[in-house]
């Protein structure tokens, strides 16, 4: 009878029980993700700048300088010289510290370092992650007044150097993943889709096109033969049963644009940090390395030096003494250009010999003349005497006189 027509038993509905993780470039668009440190420095292009710029920081070495009137002289056997050059009194080097200092400064809400002192006197420098520090600050935006927080201990201020990228607190700085999310984000996530790509070891993506309705158990069955096809590591053959067709896809522009994206990105990065993008690929020229040193290096160390005065110099000594960057060793490495810049500043009077000679780390002639000109008259600053080898006189400056080898 109709009243007793068999029912048929409805097909269960399908639903996806595994998303696709194959177009995480388009989700970067549709819903940015939350890119951390980690993931940042994953990302080859950062990652690679940011050893050039900090390496390249990290190894100039630091001098301690006193103004005396019109004359600047350097203080050599100071113990906080050595503490930013060599031995920190900590497990970190001086290099390592100002190495994670300057990480923190860019990946980070900046650079610290705790000055252990026993009254005036320095004794060791400690670098903190920047993970471990908190602060506290006093609600006036005018008269700003902050504490530092380090394992539930709290500091002044003045007990950190404190290296901060874009502050406007005097507490903390705002990373490059801050100010910068969306380009980062674009990075990671195409890295991340190539590396998808690799995974299904290059097969194309597609669609099973079927004349009639799957049940959900076929559609699992499909899928897991097709999970298996794009891994790398097991077999790739899928058998199509019951008129199952195959309708392959085409190339999306991400997929054909992969490598121009790479370059772009990479190229937007160091826009980010300042750096020429030719000095990433190894084909930077005279005038890169000028503009990579001029306004990337100098501009970080400029930073840390009026951090460092602000902390590590006592109030007596403040406007008389101060820390500089010995900028010389950028130039250590070509052997051409420094005796260029040598012989430029012994015919100019700037160096003697000497000083040369100490620079590159070989022993003293004794020779305290500077050539005045003509290479045929020589000066002794100390006496203020010229020699003159052609006519084998001695002349003092201010006085007058005859006589051989007397002035005249």
């Amino acid at each position: 009878m109709a009243f007793f027509k068999k029912r048929e038993r409805a097909e269960p509905e399908q639903i996806p029980k595994e998303n696709d993780c194959e177009d995480l470039l388009i989700s970067t668009y549709l819903g940015r993700n939350n890119i951390t440190r980690e993931m940042a420095e994953e990302i080859p292009a950062i990652q690679g700048n940011l050893d050039l710029i900090v390496k390249t920081a990290a190894n100039v070495p630091i001098r301690l300088y006193k103004k005396n009137g019109k004359r600047v002289e350097e203080i050599e056997n100071d113990h906080r010289v050595s503490l930013l050059n060599e031995d920190t009194g900590d497990t970190l080097d001086a290099k390592e510290m100002k190495q994670a200092m300057f990480r923190d400064y860019f990946l980070g809400k900046g650079g610290y370092c705790y000055v252990n002192r026993d009254g005036l006197e320095i004794r060791s420098l400690h670098y903190v992650d920047q993970k471990n520090v908190g602060t506290a600050k006093d609600p006036d935006v005018i008269f700003k007044k902050y504490v530092i927080l380090v394992q539930g201990k709290s500091y002044f201020p003045e007990d950190f150097i404190k290296l901060l990228r874009n502050t406007t607190d005097g507490a903390k700085g705002h990373s490059i993943i801050e100010t910068n999310k969306t380009l980062i984000s674009i990075m990671y996530n195409n890295m991340k889709y190539e590396e998808t790509l690799v995974k299904t070891g290059g097969n194309k993506k597609g669609f099973i096109k079927s004349p009639r309705s799957l049940t959900q158990a076929a559609l699992d069955s499909i899928k897991a033969a097709f999970k298996k096809l794009y891994q790398n590591n097991t077999e790739n053959v899928v058998v199509l049963n019951n008129g199952l067709e195959f309708q392959e896809s085409s190339n999306t522009s991400v997929e054909m644009q992969l490598n121009e994206n790479k370059q772009t990105n990479s190229n937007e990065c160091c826009k980010m940090l300042g750096i020429p993008s030719t000095m990433l690929s190894g084909g930077g020229n005279e005038e890169d390395d000028k503009k990579f040193i001029k306004y990337c290096v100098t501009n970080l160390l400029d930073e840390f030096m009026t951090a460092i005065n602000k902390v590590l110099l006592l109030e007596s000594e403040k406007g008389q003494y101060f820390f500089a960057p010995d900028m010389y060793e950028l130039t250590k490495g070509d052997i051409d250009k420094r005796y260029n810049a040598y012989k430029t500043a012994t015919d100019s009077g700037w160096l003697q010999v000497d000083e040369v000679r100490e620079r590159e780390n070989m022993e003293p002639l004794g020779m305290n003349m500077i050539k005045l000109g003509l290479q045929d008259v020589l000066y002794d600053p100390k006496t203020q005497m010229l020699y003159v080898p052609n006519t084998n006189q001695m002349h003092k400056l201010g006085e007058g006189g005859n006589g051989e080898g007397e002035s005249k």
